[in-house]
């Protein structure tokens, strides 16, 4: 039974809604966040990625790095370029990048259902970057960003999600080739409604931001502890969330790229692609089905199968394509044995394209590319089912939610 609560969301007035909404911090270099924010003195950067107001030399980690965005956060809300709502809402986010629309609950969702495994992860956090989000979170006294979270798609909670976008939206912009409609759920009886639906959801699955749950967890974790009379509905317990129907799900092959042959030549290297591989040339430059690979070399692409009995198809992780790629070529043929720390690999997410694939190797600063079939939601539940692991960069999901248009505070 999954627990979900609405909160007194802090969000930018209707006007300042474009001005403020931002990518999500992990997806841009603080150079990067740097350029995107330079003269908009309200995006939501200057909150999630505060080093940006800083000399470019400043240690991301550093004391002064939390203190800025302390400061700049404390600015938007008296300037009221942030205003916290007075009432305890739901909020439904509908996105709308070409033909793809998904809409999903933005609530708060139980660091509790995390500890327990009705919230499940599919990936491992890395310490560095859970540090930092988790005195992000204490710091500001706020969940900042949401998490991306996915559920069983239900046909009772599409008809409430139906119902609710009836009225007029609050905020309605495109940004980045994306439309972003934003609704309040401020009716005591949907509100009520909806919390009951979610009730009947055995389990949730994080589909993106591992780090912010893990994050949002350790500061419950660290409250409770320290509350002498700790209930369970304090507003340190949940963390924002925004939750969407498996069926809406868009994920993306999240691509690999290296930068040589591991000091073989090319026919060596193709004669070992075959111990585990068919492969011919093709007009293909990205796959059609599981267990298939575009790798892209001196300017032709080829399409390799792998063969039957070189992984275990009744394995949830060994069945990825990701896996099948890695334990089959990249670590016996290329010498990639830890893809997180070798410098020799790159991961390119599927958004920038196959094209972005031929232009590192053209360039000759990567000497082989491999495009892969996207990891299925089906696929993420089954290993998450099973209590296990993806590999490293296993899914890309698109469209990204925008930071800014709802924060949690952890104060009522």
């Amino acid at each position: 039974m999954a627990r979900i609560e609405p909160f007194k969301g802090i969000r930018p007035p209707k006007n300042l809604a474009l001005a403020v909404a931002a990518p999500p911090y992990d997806v841009l270099n603080s150079q990067e966040a740097k350029v995107l924010s330079e003269g908009n003195s309200y995006s939501f950067l200057h909150i999630s990625k505060p080093e940006i107001d800083l000399p470019e030399d400043v240690d991301h980690y550093s004391d002064a790095v939390y203190e800025k965005g302390i400061e700049t956060f404390k600015r938007f809300m008296k300037e009221k370029i942030l205003v916290k709502d007075m009432t305890r809402n739901f909020y439904l986010y509908k996105q709308i990048w070409g033909d793809h629309v998904q809409v999903g609950l933005v609530a708060g969702s139980s660091c509790q259902d995390y500890q327990d495994g009705i919230i499940k992860k599919h990936e491992l956090t890395r310490e560095d970057k859970e540090k930092d989000r988790t005195r992000h979170v204490n710091d500001l006294n706020a969940n900042t960003e949401p998490v991306f979270l996915t559920f069983k798609q239900r046909d009772s909670i599409d008809a409430l999600f139906e119902k609710a976008m009836q009225k007029e939206p609050e905020y309605d912009f495109t940004k980045d080739d994306v439309r972003n409609i934003f609704y309040v759920i401020d009716e005591p009886d949907m509100v009520a409604a909806i919390k009951e639906e979610f009730r009947k959801i055995d389990y949730v699955y994080v589909a993106d931001g591992h780090h912010r749950s893990a994050a949002a967890t350790n500061v419950k974790i660290q409250r409770e502890q320290e509350n002498k009379n700790h209930t369970g509905n304090e507003e340190y317990n949940f963390f924002l969330t925004v939750i969407f129907p498996h069926n809406q799900m868009k994920i993306m092959p999240y691509n690999r790229v290296v930068k040589d042959l591991n000091g073989m030549c090319k026919a060596e290297f193709f004669h070992r692609i075959e111990e585990k591989f068919d492969y011919s040339e093709t007009e293909l430059k990205a796959p059609k089905k599981t267990t298939e690979f575009c790798m892209y070399i001196d300017g032709r692409w080829f399409l390799l199968k792998a063969k039957d009995g070189s992984f275990d198809k009744n394995d949830a992780v060994e069945a990825l394509d990701v896996s099948i790629l890695q334990a089959n070529l990249l670590d016996p043929l290329l010498g990639i044995k830890n893809p997180r720390k070798d410098k020799r690999i790159d991961f390119v997410g599927g958004i920038r394209g196959t094209a972005e694939l031929e232009r590192l190797v053209d360039s000759g600063e990567f000497k082989v590319a491999f495009s892969l079939y996207p990891t299925t939601i089906e696929q993420l539940f089954k290993v998450a089912d099973a209590g296990s692991i993806m590999p490293p960069k296993s899914t890309w999901f698109e469209p990204k939610l925008k930071s800014g248009l709802v924060i949690h505070s952890l104060e009522d």
